[in-house]
């Protein structure tokens, strides 16, 4: 390697870049240099200290593991790789990721999956507020809990929570699919409960696969989602406007 370089090659092909020798603009750089057929598929970040904008952007389908806890917006526009944080995530996580796959193993701050728009966001631990808030087709498994607001004008997609939801889950909710196993604090505004149909039941254990939960059934779950008064304007309630 040349002697400007500080990136490695392990004898497992992986490349590794060391945060408190490289620069964080240097990893991303790489990362979008990259091209399609390219060698360079497994990638692990070390030291990441809770650096913001760790590995956004990316769009090619590698494998990257972050050894650490990130801080905002990591792995932001994900678009077909996957990326996994060995600790916890600041605000914006997976903020509109568009294909690929985030593991997160601890616990992920506020507005996870923000305006995603596909691709498979999981978090092990716990999500703050806002998850999945106008999310547009990506796919969040929470393995803990989540906190107020989440979905939030959610438009498509699917937000499975294997704990409890806070207050006013749903809020203005489109066409997305919530599926909750433990209590839900409160409903927001035009968001019910739904009847679990086959369908659904055969949706969630999809989800569950592809999330790597095991020991779970989907009739466990309830369904939430929109009630459909909010699309139009009506003028009888013109006073409530």
């Amino acid at each position: 390697m040349p002697a400007t370089s500080k990136a490695t090659h392990d004898q497992s092909h992986a490349r590794v870049f060391d945060l408190d020798v490289m620069s964080l603009r240097e990893l991303n750089q790489a990362l979008h240099n990259l091209t399609p057929g390219s060698n360079e598929t497994a990638w692990e970040v070390l030291n990441p200290k809770g650096n913001h904008s760790v590995a956004v952007g990316v769009d090619q389908p590698i494998t990257i593991d972050v050894r650490g806890s990130v801080g905002y917006y990591c792995g932001g526009m994900n678009d077909g790789a996957t990326i996994t944080v060995h600790g916890s995530a600041g605000p914006g996580v997976g903020e509109n990721m568009m294909s690929g796959s985030i593991i997160i193993k601890g616990d992920a701050s506020q507005y996870a999956g923000a305006t995603g728009k596909g691709g498979l966001l999981v978090i092990e631990g716990n999500a703050s507020s806002r998850c999945g808030i106008s999310m547009k087709g990506i796919d969040i498994v929470v393995r803990g809990n989540i906190g107020h607001m989440s979905a939030f004008m959610a438009q498509s997609g699917n937000l499975v929570v294997l704990g409890d939801a806070g207050d006013a889950l749903g809020d203005s909710i489109y066409e997305a699919r919530l599926f909750v196993r433990g209590n839900v604090d409160s409903l927001g505004a035009d968001c019910i409960a739904k009847e679990m149909r086959p369908e659904h039941l055969e949706l969630l254990q999809g989800l569950l696969d592809r999330a790597g939960v095991t020991g779970i059934k989907p009739t466990e779950f309830k369904r939430y989602g929109s009630a459909r008064t909010l699309y139009n304007f009506n003028i009888d309630n013109a006073d409530a406007y």
